[in-house]
């Protein structure tokens, strides 16, 4: 039992799941209890007891009048009772019941008053389920249940979406991934300050930490509780909000794309995306968006969403374009240009065209196919020497487009850069590095940046994201392969969606290193497994091809024309 409960609480960082998906049927009861002195002002506490006679704790909010209303619930790790912001958990709480609804904030199992053991999503399938339907049974509602929520909020409603409850209508879900694997070790690198340095801070146990340093690779503890797996099974709508510059930016994109195109009856169709030039929290740096944060895009979104699905208000929701999105563009602090908008689409990603930025050995960048015979640059990777972080999709610390100067002149940082652009160039949709590349060991990692050049010379951080090369074919256990020492190899380097305008007089940068410390583990390149290593750090060297048959590039969407009728 100790060895399952460390396994779990490894999962709560390193946002990993446990657990079966099966769902029982039993109904789940509910427990009014007396007031106490930590409730937020206005709620009545409720105990929803699970399938399996947990008691999960609940604070539910009733708007004025007599019901039965419609019912928003969001299950949260993070406290129900806001230890000790009450008042604000108040106010949160009056927007909806001011609309007509009755809303409820749940503890999850083994948080707050809630009883059970936590481990992070290992039951939000089950629980989420029996919650919904809970909800739905009691005398204030209505029968109708929305799931609202953002971060390890958004991850329980989309679970609970999985299991199909058949009181759950429809969920508005703010910043949460797909599959939780490749948002906590992107391209196979574990994302270390926001795993292990968090968990380490909150004092759990060295075995723990040394287990979540393992899971890199793709597992059966993984797939029980995947969104990628278990969205076939939703069949409701869901407004999908996300950040440019969020740590879950692919993940709210590709639940969004696949339910809208993909998904079963009911979800096909009737998904919205909206996503803004924000942060998993502020941003860090030297721009700024003002008044564009997923609040203020947001407005009223969330309570029209309701009102059409729950209530069957014909408020035009649905005929609006299912997809909005925040074109960046320049953004010094004081400076915002004009070219910064909102648009929309029928889908995502937009029309674009796919164009190649050729990496060259005079460290430009070109649309032009390199031509000669042999070209490569290489350089020297030192573990005990990474380049250090700044800026990025981070959670726990300095996040969002920041000067890319501080990292300073390094022989082993390959900065390329378009001429300064004649006129502007717009993308939105994926971006993706093709890097031929090898190294003289067994193993080592990449890392790529899109850097947006301003005229002063700051270089924005736009995207950035690793990769192992032991795991450049896949994570399975079966597609893990080491390298052959100095034999190149094509890498493909996800660095996930954007979309911005390069304005005329910036320039286009790729920067190619090979560590990014803390926000990525450092890899020895010893070629051990991960969370074993017993040989000594081994300093790479490390190779860059740009040649006609090796040619390495940047790949961006590019939109044409960008139709600025489209803006709103």
């Amino acid at each position: 039992m100790k060895a399952y409960r460390a396994l779990a609480l490894a999962s709560v960082l390193a946002l990993g799941g446990l657990g079966p998906v099966a769902v029982a049927q039993p109904a789940a009861q509910a427990q009014v209890q007396p007031a106490w002195p930590g409730l937020p002002p206005g709620a009545v506490e409720e105990y929803a007891v699970m399938r399996d006679g947990t008691r999960l704790a609940a604070n539910v909010f009733k708007p004025q009048g007599r019901g039965p209303w419609p019912v928003v619930l969001s299950r949260t790790p993070y406290l129900k009772d806001g230890r000790g912001s009450g008042p604000q958990l108040a106010a949160q709480a009056k927007r909806y019941t001011d609309a007509g609804y009755v809303f409820v904030l749940q503890d999850v199992r083994g948080k707050g008053r809630s009883q059970g053991f936590y481990a992070a999503f290992e039951n939000d399938i089950e629980d989420g389920y029996d919650s919904v339907e809970w909800a739905a049974a009691q005398p204030w509602s209505n029968g109708k249940i929305g799931m609202t929520g953002g971060s390890a909020l958004g991850i329980t409603a989309n679970l609970a979406a999985t299991s199909a409850p058949p009181h759950l209508v429809a969920n508005y879900v703010v910043v949460a991934p797909a599959d939780r694997l490749p948002y906590s070790y992107p391209g196979g690198v574990m994302k270390d300050k926001d795993t292990i340095g968090w968990l380490a801070g909150q004092g759990v146990s060295q075995a723990v930490l040394d287990r979540t340093r393992t899971r890199a690779t793709d597992d059966v503890t993984w797939q029980r509780v995947s969104m990628v797996q278990n969205r076939k099974y939703i069949r409701i709508p869901t407004f999908h909000v996300g950040g440019w510059y969020d740590i879950f930016n692919g993940g709210t994109v590709d639940n969004f794309e696949w339910l809208q195109n993909h998904g079963s009856k009911g979800a096909r169709g009737n998904q919205k995306l909206m996503m803004g030039p924000f942060g998993h929290g502020n941003l860090s740096g030297d721009l700024a968006y003002p008044g564009n944060d997923r609040l203020a895009l947001g407005g009223d979104q969330e309570i029209r969403w309701f009102d059409h699905w729950l209530k069957g208000v014909d408020n035009g929701i649905m005929a609006e374009p299912p997809v909005s999105y925040f074109m960046m563009a320049s953004a010094k602090k004081g400076a915002l240009s004009p070219k910064n908008r909102m648009l929309t689409s029928a889908n995502w990603p937009p029309a674009n065209r796919e164009v190649r930025y050729y990496l060259t050995p005079s460290k430009s960048l070109t649309t032009k196919a390199p031509g000669i015979e042999e070209a490569k640059a290489s350089y020297r990777f030192d573990p005990a020497k990474p380049v250090a972080t700044f800026g990025g999709a981070n959670l726990t610390f300095e996040r969002g487009p920041m000067d890319q100067r501080a990292v300073g002149q390094r022989q082993d940082y390959l900065r390329f850069q378009t001429p300064v652009l004649e006129k502007d160039v717009a993308i939105a949709g994926p971006v993706k590095v093709e890097l031929w590349a090898a190294t003289d060991g067994p193993d080592t990692d990449f890392v790529a940046k899109l850097v947006d050049v301003y005229p002063d010379g700051y270089e924005a951080l736009i995207l950035d994201a690793p990769i192992r090369t032991r795991y450049r074919n896949g994570r399975m256990p079966d597609q893990i392969r080491m390298m052959t020492p100095n034999a190149p190899e094509k890498l493909e380097i996800d660095l996930w969606p954007t979309a911005l305008t390069f304005e005329k007089g910036h320039r286009i940068a790729v920067h190619i290193t090979s560590s990014n410390a803390p926000r990525l583990e450092v890899n020895p390149n010893t070629g051990e497994a991960p969370g074993r290593q017993t040989k000594k750090p081994r300093v790479a060297v490390n190779t860059i091809y740009m040649d006609e048959t090796r040619p390495s590039a940047l790949v961006l969407p590019v939109v044409y024309p960008l139709d600025a009728a489209a803006a709103r």
